[in-house]
């Protein structure tokens, strides 16, 4: 699952916001087995709006993948999300980059995530914590796909 933000609301920084998100991970039946450090890149595709902090855990959960998406959905209203235009300024993104090795798509939920392996803020951070990890349909690994990420290209370790 990754992780992101630029807006800080009540938290007083991004950094603290997806803090608060992890610890709620658990009561939605998500334990976070690994997990990145934060990193921080430009906000995409206008630059000039506030920068990102991303990041990418491992987490297992007893839900199917359609009901993990839905509680990730419910945990970023819970802090705040307002989806609005695409790629808007955001409190809270959760993404279900894979679920185990499972390829879906359908209305609502593509599997594993269509845009992930493009970017650098998604695969440096999964690198970190799964550099073996393997593509359900690339077949290449975090560490790879990171190497060779387009979007987000400026996205470092904090």
């Amino acid at each position: 699952m990754a992780l992101g933000s630029n807006l800080a609301g009540p938290y007083g920084s991004c950094e603290a916001l997806l803090e608060a998100a992890l610890a709620a991970f658990p009561a939605r039946g998500l334990t976070v087995i690994a997990r990145s450090g934060w990193w921080r890149s430009a906000a995409w595709p206008d630059p000039t709006a506030p920068a990102f902090v991303n990041g990418v855990v491992l987490a297992e959960t007893r839900s199917g993948p359609a009901e993990a998406l839905a509680i990730l959905h419910a945990l970023e209203r819970d802090f705040g999300r307002v989806r609005s235009e695409t790629n808007a300024a955001r409190t809270l993104d959760l993404d279900l980059i894979a679920h185990g090795r499972a390829v879906l798509a359908g209305p609502g939920l593509v599997l594993p995530h269509p845009r992930a392996h493009e970017r650098l803020f998604v695969m440096g951070p999964l690198a970190q914590v799964a550099p073996e990890w393997r593509h359900p349909t690339l077949s290449e690994t975090a560490a790879d796909l990171a190497a060779r990420a387009t979007v987000g290209a400026d996205a470092t370790p904090l």
